[in-house]
């Protein structure tokens, strides 16, 4: 579907503009769009902070829908909410979010195409209805949009960080102070590109709050609370304040007393404003029963 504007008004950022111009789409599809040299400007494609000049004669082109080619799968999966403009999950541990390529099959989107009748369009094929993600060894809570005016919303909301996502974690030491902000940009590692890390290089903003919920000696059970959703935020965060998540096999440490199959790190709650009825909802997820067991062997209950 090609599409063409002539902008009239003070000058404004091209990305600005059509967010709120196309305002069936979500801020970032158009920026993926501008990235993907979709969006032309007197005929020249411009970057996303392109400022527009009155007369400007804008084309996009809006790429017809792909047929998606992901199976439904019968996968055991937890949906803790379900209505008709979204669903809230609880992911287990070891569940890849969405597929890729190469890897099509036992993701919790082929378990969403099984168990739901609809799902937004707007990440694609391979992302049908997925807001955000969490990293494949973390569970817990996510949501999900069944369709694309719903999709857009959530989003914009997590964008806006007026969704709360809370986390539960059990980190290698004792961490001193009782609560606390870590904020430093997020990038790839430039020495593993397969990891991100702390840096200044080509980095994001990101924030996370933290707060001690019980101290054990050398483990410390702490509460986290993501104001950005940068890639392995929650895991490069506390590896850089020298406490790595139990049972982190790639930012974590060898030693792994409790023999963990991943991270003991879980989306606990989840709050947002309901993208049709604007109430506010709520979800909290008990933990998982290898991480309540580990925590039982600390208060000496095993």
């Amino acid at each position: 579907m090609k599409m063409e504007i002539e902008f009239k008004g003070e000058s404004v950022r091209i990305d600005m503009f059509l967010k709120e111009t196309c305002q069936d789409m979500s801020r970032s599809y158009l920026q993926k769009l501008i990235k993907n040299n979709n969006v032309y400007v007197n005929g020249k494609c411009r970057k996303k902070n392109y400022i527009l000049s009155e007369g400007d004669q804008i084309e996009f082109e809006v790429p017809e829908p792909v047929e998606l080619k992901v199976e439904a799968e019968d996968i055991p999966l937890e949906i803790v909410y379900e209505d008709d403009c979204l669903a809230v999950v609880n992911k287990p541990r070891g569940m890849v979010v969405h597929p890729a390529p190469g890897n099509y099959n036992g993701t919790m989107v082929n378990a969403l195409l099984y168990k739901l009748d609809n799902l937004s369009s707007i990440n694609g094929i391979i992302r049908p209805g997925i807001v955000h993600r969490i990293d494949k060894d973390t569970t817990g809570l996510l949501v999900v949009a069944k369709d694309d005016n719903s999709h857009k919303v959530l989003s914009e909301e997590l964008k806006d960080r007026k969704t709360g996502r809370f986390y539960v974690a059990l980190v290698h030491g004792n961490v001193k102070d009782d609560e606390g902000i870590i904020e430093q940009p997020i990038g790839r590692d430039s020495r593993n590109r397969k990891k991100m890390a702390v840096t200044d290089k080509n980095s994001k903003y990101a924030l996370t709050r933290f707060k001690v919920l019980r101290r054990y000696g050398k483990y410390t059970y702490i509460e986290l609370i993501l104001e950005t959703g940068r890639t392995h935020q929650i895991r490069v965060h506390m590896t850089y304040k020298g406490h790595p998540i139990v049972g982190d096999e790639v930012y974590g440490r060898k030693d792994n007393e409790f023999k963990m199959k991943g991270q003991l790190l879980h989306a606990k709650k989840i709050s947002f404003v309901h993208p049709e009825k604007g109430e506010l909802m709520e979800f909290d997820a008990e933990l998982p029963e290898d991480f309540s067991k580990v925590l039982n062997i600390l208060e000496g209950r095993l």
